[in-house]
């Protein structure tokens, strides 16, 4: 079975559905309050669980109920948690997503006991960094690990994939080290300062990431697609039009899904994109993060295999 390796953070997450995103100083009435597991980290990994594939992932959870939880949900889904960590001096990771009427969501988030990943725990996971086929990151957890991450896995020849969430600069190592990047518009502009308002600015950004190391570059614009650039081809493949309930987890199915399909030469890019694209569709018509996202079967049920 091919596998995958994941490092990133693992968060409980509590949803408050609210009518609209306050305004500052504003007060809110909640109509609903709930709570799911998440964690972009942990996303990322279920989303390619599901459709297929086998998870390694890298991580750290405190020694709580939240961290129980999280740890019986991932193992539930069959996610290798060898290299996953429990600290007794922390909490477990949080978030706290205010999700209004549209489905559009402002979320807090709490590093907790994502935040004491270090270079040694990574290292520890080399041989399962080593069996994989890519290896999928985040800015939920230390940049540091990340970097000892990337740097194992160039060693072996292992694909690196760098969501860059939340968005902040990125130094240059950690580009050269960086096979494929997955901003979304946002994280795009913090990160280059290119403004993304037509194709142009997206091809100036590809460019831009290009010239510091980085092959494939993948856009996320939510309901207008996704762009891609490779440094032989690019373009634009339009999102699936459907009503969102909640988009949070949308980007993070995506990865995770794209990732399960994607050829370590990229051959079949294209299409690696339309399958992720595919999953997080369904994902944003259920509410929760990682209770909607689909499985393989799922995602073929409703848009047939090929």
């Amino acid at each position: 079975m091919k596998e995958i390796t994941v490092l990133g953070s693992i968060n409980l997450d509590t949803t408050y559905s609210i009518p609209r995103i306050p305004l500052p100083g504003e007060t809110i009435h909640v109509t609903n309050v709930s709570s799911a597991a998440g964690g972009k980290g942990a996303n990322q990994a279920v989303a390619a669980q599901r459709s297929g594939l086998q998870v390694n992932f890298i991580g750290s959870v405190g020694d709580d109920q939240g961290g129980k939880f999280m740890l019986d949900t991932m193992k539930k889904e069959g996610i290798n948690l060898e290299n996953v960590k429990i600290n007794s001096a922390i909490e477990t990771g949080a978030a706290a997503i205010l999700l209004d009427e549209k489905g559009q969501n402002s979320i807090l988030v709490d590093a907790g006991a994502n935040g004491t990943v270090k270079p040694e725990q990574v290292r520890n996971a080399e041989e399962a960094i080593a069996r994989s086929e890519y290896i999928v990151a985040q800015f939920e957890t230390p940049i540091e690990a990340t970097k000892e991450a990337f740097r194992i896995a160039k060693k072996h020849g292992v694909k690196t994939i760098l969501n860059p969430a939340p968005a902040k600069k990125i130094d240059e190592e950690l580009l050269s080290l960086t096979d494929i990047i997955t901003p979304n518009e946002t994280e795009s502009y913090t990160i280059t300062g290119i403004k993304i308002d037509a194709e142009t600015g997206m091809s100036e950004t590809a460019q831009y990431f290009r010239d510091k190391g980085v092959d494939v570059t993948l856009i996320t614009l939510g309901e207008k697609g996704v762009f891609y650039s490779t440094p032989v081809h690019e373009g634009m493949i339009k999102a699936n039009k459907v009503k969102a309930v909640d988009t949070t987890g949308a980007g993070d199915t995506f990865i995770g899904a794209m990732s399960s399909v994607l050829e370590s030469d990229y051959s079949n890019l294209e299409d690696a994109i339309i399958y992720g694209q595919r999953a997080s569709s369904i994902t944003v018509q259920g509410k929760g993060a990682m209770p909607s996202i689909p499985t393989k079967a799922e995602v073929e049920k409703v848009y047939g295999k090929d």
